[in-house]
């Protein structure tokens, strides 16, 4: 934005808005926002970049200036708009491997013996509670008291005293491990099912997988999973004769309550980690219903994936931690967090200083109150890639722009050339950015308009 002296006199945001529309680039300024859907703080380039034909080198179109790139951001708290963007490819990452049909997915996924499967982290110490009875009555608290969802108590400990904050801590660094050794346990006690050693599993089956982690209000993480068993070869491959969703399910009981991991106290006590007791096991079903399940408790893959996406950011707001990794110890007590929050943070600060800590990097973790792994992952066979998801927009954005210039036909043969360089991130005033959130919000508002829309069309014509 050009240098604006008049704009530093007005006192009032209202004033400083309306001086900005009224300016003769804003047009053009909107234009560049719009592109990156009112992300919270692009980064600003300046350069070119020209079409070129591959062959000759021909220059077919140049475009110079300067552009908006998105930030890229995932969190819900820091970028709605990337967030936003985030949830949308982990649902259609997640979707093939659900339903298949796309994607390189092939669609007789939906035979396979799938389940949704949620690991909970233990108790360390008992916390305030909201929960209801089967027939819809609140259950007392420990404290005695009657507690809504939106009590900001939920989830904190009736005594941050004897509340277990280091053991908390480490079985949150842990997590990432723990899921792996139950994943390794899982194929063995399918084997051990199926009649086959644990080494012959590979040779008639694949685990596939896609998980998101989740922040319950105590601060701890726990795993939603789709779990689909294969052939060998993965999602092309049809899975064996004796694969049956109970034997599935049975197999994932058996792998949490036997998977763990180890660590050791500050001073030297060995630690065991392991899952908490609430181990859920859902059967997936082909469901037509607009629900997530069904009344039998069966889960309907036509929701599945939203649900899972969801946790994909949702997991990443200010009520659960801090929107950036923490620089010094300082900041902790000026963190907008709960007091608990504050003080599994301040644990994992202090525990990062201890040298039988150092592999875990608990001071690089704080701020997502240590936890190190990534929210969305899944195994290499469960569907396609986030590189993939994002490589088929950057071919659909280069083909409208061939076709708006009248080159579609010369697809095959142009070369894209980029020459940017990085001018800044960020809009120039708080007008600026009241703007492009004006923008942003939207832009939401009218795709959740159409996909309303498209919701209620596919539910009429089902």
């Amino acid at each position: 934005m050009p240098a604006n002296e008049r704009a530093t006199d007005m006192h009032t945001l209202d004033e400083r808005i309306a001086y900005r529309v009224r300016m003769r680039d804003y047009d053009e300024w909107r234009a560049k926002v719009h592109a990156v859907n009112g992300c919270a703080r692009p980064i600003r380039l300046g350069g070119a970049h020209q079409l070129q034909d591959a062959a000759s080198g021909q220059v077919l179109h140049h475009h110079g200036g300067d552009i908006f790139v998105p930030c890229g951001n995932r969190r819900e708290s820091v970028c709605p708009s990337c967030s936003d963007r985030y949830a949308a490819d982990a649902f259609h990452l997640v979707r093939a491997g659900l339903i298949g049909g796309h994607k390189g997915v092939p669609e007789h996924v939906t035979d396979r013996p799938r389940a949704f499967v949620t690991l909970t982290a233990p108790s360390f110490g008992p916390v305030h509670h909201a929960r209801t009875s089967p027939r819809g009555k609140r259950i007392p608290c420990g404290c005695g008291e009657y507690h809504l969802d939106a009590d900001p108590r939920v989830g904190t400990p009736l005594d941050p005293d004897t509340y277990d904050y280091t053991g908390s801590v480490l079985w949150q660094a842990h997590a990432g491990v723990l899921w792996q050794r139950f994943a390794t346990r899982l194929r063995r006690e399918i084997a051990k099912r199926a009649g086959l050693k644990a080494r012959e599993f590979a040779e008639q089956a694949r685990l596939s997988y896609g998980k998101v982690a989740e922040y319950q209000r105590r601060g701890l993480v726990h795993f939603h999973a789709v779990v689909r068993l294969d052939g060998p070869d993965g999602a092309a491959d049809p899975a064996p004769a004796w694969a049956h969703p109970d034997l599935l399910e049975d197999a994932v009981y058996a792998a949490a309550g036997a998977a763990y991991a180890t660590s050791a106290l500050p001073d030297g006590t060995p630690l065991v980690l392991t899952w908490g007791d609430q181990v859920d096991v859902r059967r997936i079903e082909p469901l037509g219903s607009a629900e997530l399940e069904d009344n039998a408790g069966r889960i309907s893959e036509a929701r599945l994936a939203a649900y899972i996406a969801k946790y994909a950011t949702k997991g990443t707001g200010k009520s659960e931690a801090a929107d950036r990794p923490i620089r010094s110890e300082r900041d902790i007590a000026h963190l907008r967090v709960s007091d608990h929050h504050r003080r599994i943070i301040q644990t994992a600060w202090d525990l990062g200083a201890l040298e039988p800590y150092d592999e875990l990097n608990l001071r690089r973790w704080a701020h997502m109150l240590a936890f190190r792994g990534h929210f969305l992952t899944k195994s290499r066979a469960y569907s396609t890639t986030f590189k993939d998801i994002r490589g088929d927009r950057r071919r659909f954005r280069l083909e409208e722009t061939l076709e708006r210039l009248g080159l579609a036909d010369r697809a095959d043969t142009v070369a894209v050339v980029n020459n940017w360089t990085f001018d800044g991130a960020g809009y120039s005033d708080d007008a600026e950015r009241e703007l492009a959130a004006a923008i942003a919000c939207r832009i939401r508002d009218d795709r959740k308009h159409k996909y309303s829309k498209e919701n209620d069309h596919g539910q009429q014509a089902a």
